[in-house]
């Protein structure tokens, strides 16, 4: 029995004017390779997937859609959820209250 999963990060600073997209390839509770944005290619985190890094990382037409991710998937979905997210606000609570001196264990 193993565990296999796909994690996709949509990364925001200052709203979409910086986006990054970071795609994780993760085996048994361990990354194996990772797609990030910034860098433009998959990068292997463990000798157990270079072999299927360099497979992708040689297709064009593959690598030009993941690269186009950051705006059809994280751009997209911005626009999607900051309404009820970003644009959303709550006031703090905080709570002061007063210890006397060496009543802290």
């Amino acid at each position: 029995f193993f565990l296999y999963g796909v994690i996709f990060e949509c990364q925001f600073l200052n709203g979409t004017e910086r986006v990054r997209f970071v795609e994780r390839q993760i085996y048994n509770q361990q990354q194996t390779s990772h797609f990030d944005s910034d860098v433009g290619k998959y990068v292997a985190d463990s000798p157990l997937d270079e072999y299927q890094v360099e497979l992708w990382n040689s297709d064009t037409q593959y690598m030009e859609y993941r690269r186009g991710e950051v705006d059809r998937y994280c751009r997209h979905n911005y626009g999607v959820i900051e309404s009820f997210t970003v644009q959303r606000s709550v006031e703090p609570k905080v709570r002061v209250s007063a210890l006397q001196s060496g009543s802290l264990p």
